[in-house]
C-alpha cells in the first residue's frame, strides 16, 4: 500500500514538472508550402502533424489553431488527421497584386503546452488573364518628313499575371514602313515603341493602319490587340517642350478630393494650330486614371480618389503634351504619398484561460496578437495593462503577446479581475485600442483531490480502507513526506 502511495506522489511530481516546463514559449522552424491559385476548396496543403512530428490526434489534444493576419480564414485544420486544407479558392492577383512571390504568412498556435510555429504559403500564379489595351484604337499623326529611325512610343497593354505569365512582348504584322520594339519601364512593365523604317509620303499614302498585338509568356500564350491608325501630315517643325523633364511632389494621404497636386506646363514655338498644346496621360495604368485627373488645357493634375499610403505610396505619371500638328513632348511626375496615422492598432485574441487556480505558479491567462496597418512610428505599437493587478504582459514571437500571472492568486482575497489591455501606436496623434477581459480564480486542489479519489477507486478497496489511504496521502503531501 505504501509503495503505491509513493509511486502516485512521484507521478504527480512529474506531472507538475511537465506542466511547468510546457508553459514556456517555443518557436519552431518555419516551413513554406505552396499552392496554385484558383485551386478548389479542400485541397490538401500538408499534413501538419507529420511535419511537426506529432502523433495522430495530438493536434486536438494540444488545442492547435491556425492564425492568419487580419483574421482571414484561408485554411482549415483537421485535428483528427493533422491535414492542413485550403478553406477557399485563392486569387493571387487579389491577394498580392503585382508583388512576386505572393506569400501568405500564418502561424500554428499550440496552446498546451504553448508553442508558436510560423509558416508561409506561396500562391503560385496561373495564366488566367490576357493582356488588355486601355484603348482599342491608337491614333497617331506623323509628319511626312519624319526621318527613318524615328521612335514613336505607344500606349502599353496591362496584364494582371506575374512572371512568365505576364506581358512579354509586342508584335505587328510585317509592314514596309514600321517595326515594333518591346521596352521595359523602371517598374518592370513593358511598353511598345513603333520604329519608322522607310520615309513617308503623304501624297502616296495619307494613312496607314496597323494591328498591334501584346503577348504574354504563358503556355499557351494569351494576347490582346489594338489598331494603330496613322495619319500622315504636312510639316510641323517644332514639338512641344515641357519646362521640367521631371516633376516630384509629396502629398498627404488624407488630402481632399479635387485638390490640385501639381501643374505641368509645355510650350511650342510654332504658331496657330501647330503651336496649340494639349495635355494627356501617357502609359497610365487603370489605377492612375482612377486616382488622378489631368486638365488637357491648363495642365492641372487633380486628385479624384482618396489616397491610401498602406495600399500604394508612390505613383509615376507620364504626361504627354501634343500640338495641333501631332508632335508631342513628354515629362514624368513622381507623386510620393505621405503617411498619416489613420489606422488604429488591432488586437486579435487567440486564447484565454479562466478561471485560474489560486496559489499556482506563473500561468498563461491569454494569448493575443497586435497589428497596425500604418508605417513607421504610426505603425509601431505599445501594449500595457493596469499596474495594480497581479498580471504582466510578455512579448512573444513577431506580434504575439501573452498575459501571465505575476504572483499567485488568492481566491479568498479577490475572486475576479477586470483587465483592460491597451494597445497604442506611436503616431501623431496617437491612436489606441482597448480590449477588456474578466479573469476569475478558483480554489486550488479540487481537481487534484478528485483525480486522487478516482485513482484509488480503481484499486477496488473497501470504503473504510479508501478513506484511510486518502488521509495518509493528504497528510504526506501536507508534511512533505513520502510515507
Amino acid at each position: 500500500m505504501e509503495a503505491r502511495g509513493e509511486r502516485f506522489l512521484r507521478q504527480r511530481q512529474v506531472l507538475f514538472l511537465f506542466v511547468f516546463l510546457g508553459g514556456s514559449l517555443a518557436a519552431s522552424e518555419s516551413r513554406r508550402y505552396s499552392v496554385v491559385e484558383e485551386t478548389e476548396r479542400g485541397y490538401l496543403i500538408a499534413n501538419l502533424a507529420k511535419d511537426l512530428g506529432l502523433g495522430v490526434g495530438e493536434l486536438a489534444v494540444r488545442g492547435a489553431q491556425v492564425v492568419s493576419k487580419g483574421n482571414k480564414q484561408h485554411f482549415q485544420l483537421n485535428h483528427q488527421t493533422g491535414d492542413l486544407l485550403l478553406h477557399e479558392k485563392l486569387d493571387r492577383e487579389e491577394l498580392c497584386g503585382p508583388t512576386e512571390p505572393c506569400i501568405l504568412h500564418f502561424q500554428i498556435l499550440l496552446q498546451t503546452p504553448l508553442q508558436f510555429i510560423t509558416n508561409e504559403l506561396q500562391v503560385i500564379d496561373v495564366n488566367d488573364h490576357s493582356p488588355v489595351f486601355f484603348e482599342n484604337e491608337i491614333q497617331l499623326k506623323l509628319l511626312e518628313n519624319t526621318p527613318p529611325g524615328t521612335i514613336i512610343p505607344l500606349e502599353n497593354a496591362e496584364d494582371l499575371d506575374v512572371g512568365r505569365n505576364s506581358l512579354q512582348n509586342y508584335t505587328i504584322a510585317p509592314n514596309a514602313h514600321f517595326h515594333v520594339l518591346t521596352r521595359s519601364r523602371r517598374d518592370g512593365r513593358k511598353y511598345p515603341q513603333l520604329v519608322l523604317d522607310k520615309a513617308l509620303d503623304r501624297e502616296e499614302q495619307p494613312e496607314i493602319i496597323l494591328t498591334l498585338t501584346a503577348l504574354d509568356g504563358g503556355s499557351p500564350p494569351r494576347s490582346g490587340i489594338a489598331q494603330i491608325h496613322i495619319l500622315v501630315l504636312d510639316i510641323n517643325d517644332n514639338a512641344p517642350e515641357f519646362t521640367q523633364s521631371l516633376y516630384e511632389v509629396q502629398i498627404l494621404e488624407n488630402s481632399p478630393i479635387n485638390s490640385v497636386i501639381v501643374t505641368v506646363s509645355a510650350s511650342d514655338l510654332d504658331t496657330g494650330n501647330f503651336g496649340t498644346v494639349s495635355y494627356a496621360f501617357f502609359h497610365a495604368s487603370e489605377e492612375i486614371r482612377k486616382t488622378f485627373q489631368l486638365n488637357p488645357i491648363t495642365g492641372d493634375i487633380q486628385l479624384v480618389k482618396y489616397l491610401n499610403y498602406e495600399v500604394m505610396n508612390t505613383y509615376e505619371l507620364d504626361i504627354e503634351a501634343k500640338d495641333g500638328g501631332g508632335l508631342s513632348g513628354e515629362t514624368t511626375v513622381i507623386v510620393q504619398v505621405v503617411d498619416v496615422n489613420d489606422n488604429p492598432p488591432e488586437l486579435t485574441l487567440s486564447s484565454i484561460t479562466s478561471p485560474i487556480p489560486e496559489n499556482s505558479p506563473e500561468t498563461v491567462v491569454a494569448v493575443f496578437s497586435v497589428s497596425d496597418l500604418d508605417s513607421g512610428d504610426n505603425g509601431r505599437i505599445m501594449c500595457s495593462i493596469e499596474n495594480n493587478l497581479p498580471f504582466i504582459l510578455k512579448p512573444s514571437i513577431e506580434n504575439f503577446y501573452t498575459l501571465v500571472t505575476n504572483t499567485a492568486l488568492d481566491r479568498e482575497t479577490r475572486a475576479e479581475y477586470n483587465i483592460t489591455i491597451t494597445v497604442t501606436d506611436l503616431g501623431t496623434p496617437r491612436l489606441k485600442t482597448q480590449h477588456h477581459l474578466t479573469v476569475t480564480s478558483k480554489q486550488a486542489g479540487f481537481e487534484e483531490n478528485q483525480v486522487v479519489t478516482e485513482i484509488i477507486d480503481t484499486w477496488g478497496l473497501p470504503t473504510g480502507t479508501k478513506i484511510k489511504v486518502l488521509i495518509n496521502i493528504y497528510d504526506s503531501v501536507a508534511h512533505g513526506s513520502a510515507g
